[in-house]
């Protein structure tokens, strides 16, 4: 019977959602800081993870609020407050979110391992993956009466995760292709070492209805990766990787899913397109190093080569006109920049974009 009645709840969650989040724009997002209160996650030798976590949490929230204030922000948690898995999951389900991003910090035994991953919901294929979703669920003894909330699943239990076979996750795709986009920005601009997209059993991921990934920001096992999680800066730049991830998953969800009517052929050409309008703000023939420079200027700073040169924008959008009217308060900084296009990552004639995009 329980295994009908769960197949029951994932049918129905299927087929009430899926209708608000094929539409539209990507308005709201939930961000979760993982643990918090009585429980404290992973220990470093100084640092918790409740702690690391929730700095993180509200710095993207923050460059979210800032560079794209059209979306609106949720939080499980604003304070260090103790959270059941199920409630975080109810706050994004009520909120009617289009995207659930947990933030977490990871520990093993193991001290030489350092490395970010960003887990999807599904079954795991590792002993590795089921270990992080072991830790990750057990926050669920913490909670009164969590064998009846969960209807008696044993974080523990090898045998639990079965249950993780039945779940045909709809949004699997947008989950995978936010979490892709999260590793390749650790890995490519934050400069973390990439241990990749996973999948694996956790509550707080099967119980909400929408896309939603798991991000392990790195090991406080390890010493040096604690003390940079500990860091304002290693904070921020993770915080800055997770919402230029963010922000690119929403330029393309927007333009496949717009139904504004003044948008919506637009929209058909950028999604065929994937055409992305950005403010060019330097160019050097070094790299310039993240925290210097333009990265002073600007949170949300995009670099591509041309050539031999490095080439360094801001902003990022699929409409020229928005882009556009980021200009003068972008030049105020930068006095002799200007808006160029990327079509699929490549730069193309400002002119061929805009015919392009109809714009």
């Amino acid at each position: 019977m329980r295994i009908l009645y769960i197949i029951w709840v994932v049918l129905l969650v299927g087929s009430t959602v899926v209708s608000a989040q094929s539409t539209g724009k990507l308005k709201k997002v939930v961000i979760d800081a993982g643990h918090g209160g009585k429980d404290p996650g992973a220990h470093g030798k100084y640092a918790k993870e409740k702690d690391i976590v929730l700095a993180v949490a509200l710095k993207l929230g923050n460059y979210i609020n800032k560079y794209l204030p059209e979306v609106e922000v949720v939080y499980t948690r604003k304070t260090d407050v103790f959270i059941p898995l199920n409630k975080r999951a109810e706050i994004a389900n009520k909120a009617d979110a289009n995207l659930f991003i947990s933030i977490h910090a990871n520990w093993i035994s193991n001290s030489r391992i350092t490395g970010t991953e960003t887990f999807a919901l599904g079954l795991h294929r590792t002993d590795d993956n089921l270990e992080v979703a072991k830790k990750e669920n057990a926050v669920i003894k913490l909670e009164d009466d969590y064998s009846v909330t969960y209807e008696n699943f044993d974080p523990n239990s090898a045998e639990s995760y079965i249950i993780f076979e039945l779940y045909q996750n709809i949004y699997l795709d947008q989950s995978l292709e936010v979490a892709s986009k999260i590793q390749n920005q650790f890995s490519k601009r934050v400069g973390r070492r990439d241990r990749g997209v996973k999948q694996a059993g956790f509550l707080v991921l099967r119980e909400t209805a929408m896309p939603g990934v798991l991000v392990e920001l790195g090991f406080l096992s390890n010493a040096a990766e604690e003390k940079y999680l500990s860091s304002n800066e290693g904070q921020a730049l993770l915080a800055s990787g997770i919402f230029r991830a963010f922000r690119d998953y929403k330029i393309k969800f927007d333009a496949k899913n717009s139904m504004d009517v003044a948008d919506v052929n637009a929209a058909r050409e950028a999604a065929k397109t994937d055409i992305v309008y950005r403010i060019q703000v330097a160019s050097s023939k070094r790299k310039i190093k993240e925290g210097t420079s333009v990265y002073k200027k600007f949170t949300d700073v995009f670099e591509y080569r041309d050539g031999k040169s490095y080439k360094y924008a801001v902003e990022g959008s699929g409409s020229y006109k928005e882009v556009s009217e980021s200009l003068p308060s972008v030049k105020r900084k930068v006095k002799d920049c200007f808006v160029i296009a990327f079509e699929d990552g490549v730069r193309i004639p400002l002119k061929e974009a805009r015919e392009k995009t109809k714009e």
